[in-house]
């Protein structure tokens, strides 16, 4: 069994090397703070606020 094309080889087929050829996106919807099941916005003033005495 053979996965060239009939009458060629498969080296000699044409490729897209464009620079808008996308093969894989650069970020994946699981890899976002919605993907992971986190709200919006930040808790970063929060916690600063509530670090412990020895951080000071």
């Amino acid at each position: 069994m053979s996965t060239q094309e009939p009458g060629g080889r498969d080296d000699d087929r044409p490729v897209d090397l464009s620079e808008d050829f996308v093969v894989l996106p650069e970020q994946t919807v699981d890899d976002t703070d919605h993907g992971w099941g986190e709200r919006g916005g930040g808790n970063d003033d929060w916690l600063l606020a509530e670090r412990p005495p020895h951080w000071d």
